[in-house]
């Protein structure tokens, strides 16, 4: 059985490779990628597919027997470029689908749940066996701000106490992986979220405590925040975007306990604690 992953050069993408090759024969796994000068080092198959270009598509999916199609990127053409995947796939007869959504997409208040669910939607009328992998947020989307946090001496948002259910990208992997290789996932949708929900002053509270330096979290006025923002040189969208992802934060936007994911993968999913210490720079 072929199995193919869109993506695969992205950091969940590569994830997901490599727990393949650890799961099944590299001769089994296509990676699908629009640049494969890129894809040389990940050790497996490797052919070019577009979003954007049907064309490319229907010939990288030939012999295909399952697709983890991971979302694109590009917000606002999402849609229109998994109609393009899933019309390929059932020109090429892959047999099942795996497609990575967003976490309660169906009534998710974040911006980007529409597109999600009207890819899922489009999977469900194609006709293809399918399973909808519904991810919460990466933890490392939160990390990755432990360096500045140290710089300025605080830790800033507009979350307030929003319980952030987020799980590390090597989780979500981990569960991609597990679907694909492994038999009953048909027609099911999984919520998946980390085990164990945080709030943003919880993640000020364990930098400082890995870090022994009292790193507060400050909580600005959404306005303030996309200031901030702009004033640190943070490029666009993200200065408008992310004080008002926060703003569904602090309403439950990403709160979820039902542990789906530690129970797909077979494990507890990462804790806080470790992911806060990968993300702190060396020298401090």
């Amino acid at each position: 059985m072929k199995i193919a992953v869109t993506g695969a050069t992205g950091q969940l993408g590569r994830l997901v490779i490599e727990g393949l090759r650890a799961k099944v024969s590299a001769t089994n796994i296509v990676a699908l990628v629009r640049t494969p000068s890129k894809a040389v080092d990940l050790g497996v198959e490797v052919r070019e597919a577009d979003y954007a270009r049907p064309e490319t598509l229907s010939q990288a999916l030939i012999g295909i027997d399952t697709l983890l199609l991971i979302s694109s990127s590009e917000v606002g053409q999402r849609v229109s470029q998994h109609r393009n995947v899933i019309e390929a796939d059932k020109t090429a007869g892959v047999k099942h689908v795996v497609y990575t959504s967003l976490l309660h997409a169906d009534h998710s208040p974040l911006g980007l749940a529409p597109e999600h669910l009207e890819t899922e939607n489009l999977l469900k009328a194609s006709g293809l066996s399918y399973t909808i992998l519904r991810n919460g947020w990466y933890t490392e989307n939160y990390t990755m701000s432990v360096g500045a946090a140290l710089a300025m001496g605080t830790l800033i948002g507009s979350a307030g106490e929003g319980k952030i259910a987020s799980a590390s990208r090597a989780d979500f992997a981990d569960a991609a992986v597990t679907v694909l290789t492994t038999q009953g996932h048909e027609g099911k949708t999984y919520e998946l979220a980390g085990d164990s929900a945080y709030t943003l002053a919880e993640l000020a509270a364990e930098i400082s405590r890995q870090t022994g330096k009292e790193i507060p979290y400050t909580d600005l006025a959404p306005a303030n925040y996309s200031a901030a923002l702009r004033k640190a040189g943070v490029p666009a969208p993200w200065p408008d975007a992310l004080p008002a992802i926060d703003v569904l934060v602090s309403k439950g936007a990403l709160f979820d306990d039902g542990r789906a994911l530690s129970k797909l993968i077979g494990r507890p999913t990462t804790p806080l604690a470790a992911c806060v210490s990968h993300a702190i720079p060396p020298a401090v």
